[in-house]
């Protein structure tokens, strides 16, 4: 459980144990219930398209309270690969983003503040973490770099 109470759904250990063993999927979108209660899954995809994931970080959305719907934090975990510049080949990290935006909502930035070190706990394998506040965070070089730790080709 974390801080603010949310617990962390079974399906989202399992869909992380496929991505991390199986390579199952090449990442996975984690978002908290509209309760605030749950840390469920929003997507899980095979699709290697960097770009694809990153608009579906950009483009979540949240509600609140009073129902209206604005831009919305998330968590992700990504299968992040790359090819070092010394030739030695290529190496893969599994890689936490915790996206939340700048230009979110007050209330939902720290319940998902609040609510990440359960689920980070509870993802056994990941190698690097990322906090990304504003969509340059998450442009594929700026990751790369963090990533491989300025090592990739």
């Amino acid at each position: 459980m974390s801080q603010s109470g949310a617990t962390v759904s079974q399906e989202c250990i399992t869909a992380f144990n496929d991505l991390k063993l199986s390579k199952k999927y090449k990442y996975i979108i984690f978002k908290l219930t509209d309760d605030n209660r749950e840390i469920v899954i929003e997507d899980a995809s095979a699709d290697k398209d960097w770009e694809n994931f990153r608009e579906k970080l950009i483009k979540a959305t949240t509600k609140t309270r009073t129902g209206a719907v604005s831009k919305g934090p998330r968590y992700a975990v990504y299968d992040f690969e790359y090819n070092l510049a010394s030739g030695e080949g290529a190496r893969n990290k599994i890689t936490f983003i915790a996206w939340s935006p700048d230009d979110a909502g007050v209330m939902p930035k720290m319940v998902y503040a609040s609510s990440k070190e359960g689920l980070k706990r509870s993802l056994n394998g990941v190698a690097v973490e990322l906090q990304a506040n504003d969509p340059d965070d998450i442009e594929h070089d700026t990751v790369l770099k963090v990533v491989s730790k300025g090592l990739a080709g």
